[in-house]
């Protein structure tokens, strides 16, 4: 199977899980030593903390109906290993009435091809996206020549 073609379809059941409500579509693309760096929760590690992130995911999908839209910006493969980054635009709509909550995170997923050769998250890592905090005209002029004083 082609290299990319694989990241992507691992990537599409990342999406699914979400889109699924089923944890155990996340769990069985994470490698068993996934390391998450996730915007607002603990740092996990390795099986006690895909043993975390299966709870936190059971609890979102208790009281949220959650969908999950990937914008892939680039993959990278460099032999076993693959870096991809983009965006993950989440909504979640409660359950029990309400509004739903919108979230764009920024992302960088680190993969590792296990002995099966199979293509595993080994590495998550998101942030929510903002907005430039810098106004305009309170920028600088850009230099356009070092050497000028």
């Amino acid at each position: 199977m082609d290299e990319l073609y694989a990241i992507n379809a691992a990537k599409s059941e990342f999406r699914d899980s979400f889109n699924f409500s089923d944890p155990s579509r996340f769990l069985a693309i994470a490698d068993p030593e996934l390391v998450s760096f996730s915007d607002g929760q603990p740092s996990e590690f390795g099986e006690s903390g895909l043993e975390s992130l299966k709870t936190r995911l059971e609890n979102l999908f208790q009281h949220f109906t959650a969908r999950l839209a990937v914008i892939v910006n680039e993959i990278r493969l460099q032999g076993d290993v693959a870096y991809d980054y983009g965006c993950h635009e989440l909504t979640l709509t409660p359950k029990q009435g309400g509004e739903p909550v919108r979230r764009r995170n920024r992302y960088v997923d680190i993969w590792r091809r296990n002995k099966e050769g199979e293509w595993k998250l080994w590495m998550y890592i998101d942030n929510l996206d903002v907005a430039d905090p810098f106004q305009p005209e309170a920028t600088l002029p850009m230099q356009r020549d070092a050497t000028a004083a």
